[in-house]
């Protein structure tokens, strides 16, 4: 899949986090990866759908995220396919989402993996959860937008 506006390639999309969270932020952050988990990315083996964010120590890490290995992967290295990843992310940024997640009750979810430029980089969201009368309207927007769509098609 190709992101159009800037040429970047999608890798995985997190499509539960738009259900589940109001996004109130979006941040990039890189991802510290090993030499098996870039090959097993390229070939878009990786799912966000358990995956979340944790802020430990003044580091941001990915828990959850599934990347399963490829069968070439090298024999000598032990492959752990759910293991935490270190977020790369400035002072600032972290200092910014430890404010929002300590004080303000936000939570940080994981959006979407690509590539820019040869890298690996992680669409992070600064989101508050929502209510189940939320998802109904969402839900019920939904419905109304494809049901318009139908009928404007059919009026032509």
């Amino acid at each position: 899949m190709k992101n159009q506006e800037s040429g970047n390639r999608q890798v995985a999309v997190n499509r539960k986090a738009r259900h589940e969270y109001f996004i109130e932020e979006r941040l990039e952050a890189g991802l510290a990866l090993q030499g098996w988990e870039v090959k097993a990315l390229r070939a878009g083996r990786l799912q966000l759908k358990e995956g979340y964010v944790l802020l430990k120590g003044g580091e941001a890490w990915l828990f959850g995220a599934h990347l399963s290995p490829l069968p070439t992967t090298s024999t000598h290295v032990i492959a752990d396919p759910v293991r935490s990843r270190k977020l790369l992310l400035h002072r600032r940024q972290i200092d910014h989402l430890v404010g929002a997640v300590e004080r303000k009750g936000y939570t940080i979810v994981p959006l979407q993996v690509y590539w820019k430029n040869g890298r690996a980089k992680l669409e992070i969201g600064l989101a508050k959860g929502k209510k189940q009368h939320d998802k109904r309207a969402d839900q019920r927007d939904r419905d109304w937008q494809r049901d318009k769509a139908r009928l404007m098609k059919l009026r032509r």
